[in-house]
């Protein structure tokens, strides 16, 4: 009975499908309400009636749009496909490399790691390792040392478990410890804040619209986490705003407008090495507020990015009692602090300099931001970092736990780096002689690069270069002819752009168009970093002049 039936339907259903196999069939048919497969109710027809898409650039949050990145912009998506096409095609362009001077990523140019460093990450990664004969032979017995001094006060002697949100203890005492030696003043492992940003899309995505799709720049840079708190923790509405250097590093103006406040922008003086006056502060200042703005913080970023200036301990006192008397917390991106060319010219944290000034917790809200991605490490892809708080009220400290444990952790590498470089092997430790010699050597290469690219710059006609004191770049100006302005009016983009384009597609080199990072208007910039290995920076130089005279002969007025 049951093979009859089979047979019967076969038989119904054969002229049906031979109908299928020989007529074309558009999709929007198959979803059509006379569809056989589709009923007027079925999911399918509702989905299709949607005008609609469910996600667009019209509907998700403006703040998100409105929100740019320049250091991985429109030139280095451009660069990326280039590179492509090298891949695929050799000789496809008149260079055989993109050389990427666009961001400071030291090991992907080439840059080693440091010996001391690795050995103690690897041997807390893989604890096992320390009980083997071998391993006496094979890492310095201070790294073997250290390593166990850091799995003793870490929990389960773990590095794939979950720390304490703030970091781990043990961790958060030795920066302290380094912190402390740096400056010359007690440092507090509580006030310690270990982060590295990264945190599961869906979570970032579930939160409220000012942190939609946070993630995709947390990516990107490794403190956008620890700013993001910041940015999260003083803005409440468009109506507070946070002062900010021009030129300044695009994070800060990109989580300003994710988290819907006002970036207040003071502009750094190009004709005094981009010095940073307080007259200026004052005024922008005073506008904002003549305008309704509460100013709940500034910035500053010293050594400076993408400017390289160094501030001087006298400026940096203005900027504390600046401060002090206008009521705003202290933002000190303090990354670069390794990052020094000049004989003249020596980091102070700006809390050194506030405690030497007599003024203590209760004076000035000051929060301090050191990376293990920049300086002679140039860890990047650890993710390692940390903020030191001080001068907040308990309360507050509690909220800012809060936001931290949102992320559960840091990752535990990038931890155990930040503790490793605020304590790096000392005399008399097996290991100190080559660290040193790692150290110095790759500083003392950025100095030497540095001054080759700062004058081959000057000797550029139109473009005028201020000397790198520290940090990685360079942001020299150029002064373009009227008609390389006027065409890039006409392709409706920004005359540096224009520039950084034409650059990349003759020459394969990657800078940063100096509007991404804002600049006193009617004046054009590019930023280079000062990254490449030495060895490069010869045809580097010489790509950019010949590239620079034939751009200015081809718009000369």
């Amino acid at each position: 009975m049951r093979r009859l039936a089979l047979n019967k339907a076969k038989q119904l259903l054969r002229p049906l499908c031979s109908s299928l196999l020989t007529t074309p069939i558009a999709a929007s048919d198959l979803l059509s309400s006379s569809s056989p497969f589709c009923s007027s109710s079925s999911p399918s027809t509702a989905m299709s009636s949607t005008k609609t898409a469910p996600v667009s650039v019209d509907n998700i949050n403006p703040k998100v749009v409105k929100c740019e990145y320049a250091v991985r912009g429109e030139i280095v998506i451009l660069a990326q496909r280039l590179q492509q096409e090298l891949q695929e095609k050799p000789g496809a362009h008149p260079f055989d490399e993109i050389l990427y001077c666009n961001i400071g990523n030291p090991q992907s140019l080439g840059q080693q790691p440091i010996t001391f460093f690795r050995e103690v990450l690897a041997l807390c990664d893989h604890p096992a390792l320390l009980d083997k004969d071998q391993t006496h032979g094979l890492f310095s017995s201070d790294a073997i040392d250290r390593a166990w001094k850091i799995l003793d006060v870490m929990p389960g002697r773990a590095t794939g478990a979950y720390s304490h949100s703030q970091g781990i203890k043990g961790l958060r005492d030795l920066i302290a410890a380094g912190i402390a030696a740096r400056d010359g003043f007690p440092a507090n492992g509580d006030d310690i804040f270990l982060t590295d940003g990264a945190s599961p899309a869906v979570r970032s995505l579930t939160l409220s619209q000012n942190k939609v799709i946070l993630w995709v720049l947390k990516k990107y840079n490794w403190y956008l986490f620890q700013v993001h708190m910041m940015m999260q923790l003083l803005l409440r509405s468009e109506k507070d705003g946070i002062l900010c250097p021009i030129p300044q590093y695009p994070l800060y103006s990109a989580s300003i407008a994710l988290h819907g406040g006002t970036l207040v922008p003071y502009y750094l003086n190009e004709e005094t090495g981009w010095g940073l006056e307080i007259s200026e502060l004052k005024k922008q200042l005073d506008d904002a507020r003549s305008k309704g703005v509460t100013v709940r913080a500034l910035v500053v970023i010293n050594p400076g990015n993408p400017t390289g200036q160094v501030l001087g301990e006298e400026n940096q006192r203005e900027i504390v009692e600046f401060c002090k008397a206008e009521g705003l917390v202290l933002l000190a991106d303090e990354v670069y602090q390794e990052n020094i060319y000049v004989e003249d010219k020596k980091f102070h944290s700006f809390k050194k300099v506030a405690r030497s000034m007599g003024y203590g917790e209760e004076d000035v809200a000051l929060v301090s931001f050191q990376s293990v991605s920049k300086g002679y490490y140039g860890e990047c892809g650890k993710r390692g970092g940390y903020m030191e708080l001080t001068g907040f009220a308990p309360e507050v400290r509690e909220h800012i736990y809060k936001i931290a444990s949102v992320n559960l952790c840091s990752n535990i590498s990038g931890q155990i780096l930040a503790s490793l470089v605020m304590n790096p092997p000392q005399q008399g430790d097996e290991s100190y002689e080559s660290y040193v010699d790692e150290r110095d050597g790759i500083l003392s290469s950025l100095a030497r690069r540095a001054k080759i690219l700062e004058e081959a710059f000057n000797g550029m006609d139109g473009v005028s270069c201020n000397k790198a004191e520290g940090a990685m770049y360079l942001f020299p100006r150029l002064r373009l002819p009227r008609r390389a302005i006027e065409a890039a009016a006409a392709a409706n983009t920004m005359p540096d752009t224009l520039y950084a384009r034409r650059l990349l597609h003759a020459t394969g080199i990657v800078l940063v168009p100096g509007s991404g990072f804002g600049q006193v208007p009617g004046t054009y910039h590019v930023r280079c970093t000062i990254l490449p290995q030495e060895d490069k920076i010869p045809a580097i130089v010489s790509r950019l002049k010949d590239f620079h005279a034939a751009f200015m002969a081809e718009f000369r007025d």
